[in-house]
């Protein structure tokens, strides 16, 4: 039974972190037009 208690507490301040977090929102700015270059390394 403790673990199920324990259980419901851990998913519970999960879920309230998450909507913690989606409450909070995205951080202001834009994404760069440019997309991102890499490059592969040179065989040997």
């Amino acid at each position: 039974m403790r673990a199920l208690i324990a259980a419901v507490i851990g998913l519970a301040a999960a879920l309230a972190l998450v909507f913690a977090i989606t409450a909070v929102g995205a951080p202001p700015g834009e994404t760069s037009k440019k997309p991102l270059h890499t490059t592969v390394p040179r065989h040997p």
